[in-house]
């Protein structure tokens, strides 16, 4: 049915084969809605898929319909469907004439559609490419931030994490089932799904966690991170390059800023998979997709990236992490909280590098936190000798 998506996939049960097969026929790309994340407690789910193919004609098919209603069905508590469309409404409009487009109200009732907003691969390269030019080699103190500012970065993060946010909401707070999906569903799609899962699911938080939310939301389901990231290829200006997946991580770096507590990992964990993103080191983000990847045997080839971070786990360890924080994380996607990720962006210019890093300071507070463990239990190994000495004397 899809060459792009992974072997498995979760889809309600009362939906039988021929009705998937017909329901993905008229999604682009073959990419009909599958499951991303289940609620444990009131099974609204997160499902993703790309866009309908509605075109001039404004085409509709009674499968699709069909299976939106099933997904609506498996969650007892939901009375609608959300279906969020990562697109500005003019680029939805814009792919009616190429035969995409966006679901009609007509022909999916219950239903609620919102646009996010979102720009497009194009908008988000332009506007790295910017970033890039006031951080490197030079930083003119007297115009960073008009110059910041300028370069749009922190505005589409802003829109990235704010559309996040809405998923989670509509799921945690109201306990409603939601679609999401862009034009293919392979890019704007899984930074909305992994970071909506992120602020749902503390397992997720955890280094272990993060690591399957990176493999399922972006690998299994088809980012093409070698088209995007131009492994192996000479065409430096091939406009389907575009930082996707940075700006994820980006965006994930944002919630670990305002919730420090409640991520397992640290700075340097997010910066050393965005080092190996480019490095080629690790058969990771080799490939577009799964099938690919099997073609190419990455597996039998190649390291994973996850194998060497694991093997040395105490470095990547965020000191002030609490297990205890089971919350949903409703980050805020205010501009006024967002910041310039200086420890990404900026580390290679000596004027703005710390004089300590990040990495540095987590490794002392581990330290210390070690020595304080080991001096609790010192002092309660010393109490209970004490106890025992006044019980005998009585």
């Amino acid at each position: 049915m899809c060459e792009t998506y992974p072997t498995i996939l979760g889809v309600p049960a009362s939906v039988n084969d021929e009705t998937l097969v017909l329901a993905s026929q008229f999604r682009s790309k073959g990419r009909m809605p599958v499951l991303s994340w289940l609620h444990p407690v009131t099974h609204a789910s997160i499902t993703r898929s790309s866009q309908p193919l509605v075109g001039a004609s404004r085409k509709r098919s009674k499968e699709d319909e069909d299976y939106l209603s099933a997904i609506l069905k498996a969650n007892k508590y939901g009375k609608k469907l959300y279906v969020m469309d990562a697109r500005p409404k003019i680029n939805a409009y814009a792919n009616i004439a190429m035969g995409g487009g966006y679901e009609l109200d007509e022909a999916y009732p219950n239903m609620d559609f919102s646009f996010l907003d979102i720009g497009n691969i194009h908008v988000m390269r332009d506007s790295l490419s910017k970033l890039q030019d006031i951080c490197y080699p030079d930083v003119d103190d007297q115009r960073w931030y008009s110059s910041l500012e300028a370069t749009h970065w922190l505005d589409h993060i802003k829109t990235v994490l704010g559309g996040a946010v809405k998923v989670a909401e509509v799921i945690e707070r109201q306990r409603s089932s939601v679609l999401v999906h862009c034009t293919d569903g392979w890019d704007r799609t899984a930074q909305l799904t992994a970071l909506a899962m992120l602020m749902l699911d503390p397992f997720y938080r955890t280094i272990q966690g993060f690591e399957i939310v990176v493999e399922k939301e972006w690998i299994s389901f088809g980012h093409k991170f070698s088209q995007r990231l131009g492994h192996g290829d000479r065409n430096h200006s091939d406009d389907q390059r575009a930082p996707i997946f940075l700006q994820f991580i980006d965006c994930v770096w944002q919630m670990t800023v305002q919730f420090p507590y409640a991520f397992e990992f640290n700075e340097h964990f997010l910066v050393t998979i965005l080092d190996h993103l480019y490095s080629c080191l690790f058969g990771t983000f080799i490939g577009n997709c799964e099938k690919q990847r099997e073609k190419l045997k990455v597996r039998v080839k190649t390291m994973s990236l996850w194998s060497f971070i694991n093997s040395q786990l105490e470095i990547y360890k965020n000191p002030l992490y609490t297990e205890s924080i089971q919350q949903v994380l409703f980050p805020s996607a205010s501009i006024r909280k967002l910041e310039l990720w200086k420890g990404y962006y900026l580390r290679w210019n000596p004027r703005m590098r710390p004089q300590e890093a990040e990495f540095e300071r987590c490794r002392h507070l581990q330290v210390l936190i070690k020595l304080l463990r080991e001096k609790c239990q010192e002092l309660q190994e010393q109490q209970q000798r004490e106890s025992q000495i006044a019980t005998v004397v009585a």
